[in-house]
């Protein structure tokens, strides 16, 4: 082989093993244990325990515009997370399911600790807005930050519609603002769009209960790298 031929076959193949551990590199440098910090920026909505799950990429908790699944719905109305939950974990491109555990009040902030793997880069999460009769905030698919950046999001409110937006206690869960039913398989416009809010035609006041979205803020860093 001649010096010219056989220096250029080892210049392509340089090239070559340092461009496949750089691909190697963007695929793991996302693997590790990140932080979701989430603030809730309405005046008097409060949500319920949030559902976080690590997936793999162009996986979607729901698709605006189509109909919500049962599962959704549920969480939705009643702020259940238990059968999504039990949905994602039955599901192979899922990593892993978290619950926050506790109520967010307005201007609070609490802090979840995920794990994202190779096949899992991806997060969403979802928790119900009370009291509302079907509104949930969501974050729907986003990749996990490479290296170590944070990803600041706004999320905004959705309705489910899956039940009617009467706004009268009776159909509202809540505790202390509305202690009515939960989840009812009926009535509502029958597709996933954003919210239109409180409007008072009920038993809640718009002046305290009414939002303009964003309705949370999404904070997502990386705290460890796994080897």
């Amino acid at each position: 082989m001649k010096k010219t031929a056989r220096n250029a076959w080892l210049s392509l193949f340089v090239t070559a093993m340092f461009t496949a551990i750089g691909a190697t590199n963007a695929l793991g440098d996302n693997a590790g244990r990140y932080r979701v910090t989430v603030t809730n920026l309405t005046q008097a909505q409060t949500f319920t325990p949030i559902l976080l799950a690590t997936h793999q990429q162009g996986m979607r908790l729901f698709m605006a515009g189509d109909a919500a699944d049962e599962a959704l719905a549920q969480l939705a109305e009643g702020g259940d997370t238990g059968p999504l939950s039990d949905l994602l974990r039955n599901s192979p491109r899922v990593g892993q399911v978290l619950n926050s555990g506790d109520l967010l009040p307005p201007g609070e902030t609490v802090s979840i600790i995920v794990e994202g793997r190779k096949r899992f880069r991806n997060l969403s999460l979802a928790a119900m807005l009370i009291p509302t009769n079907d509104a949930f905030v969501a974050l729907n698919g986003v990749a996990l930050p490479r290296g170590h950046r944070s990803h600041t999001f706004t999320a905004v409110a959705y309705d489910a519609g899956s039940e009617i937006n009467d706004e009268f206690c009776s159909s509202i869960p809540g505790g202390a603002d509305c202690a009515g039913e939960g989840y009812d398989p009926t009535g509502g416009e029958g597709f996933i769009h954003v919210h239109a809010g409180i409007h008072g035609i009920g038993d809640l006041e718009a002046s305290i209960y009414d939002w303009r979205n964003p309705v949370a803020r999404i904070v997502i860093e990386k705290v460890h790298s796994f080897d």
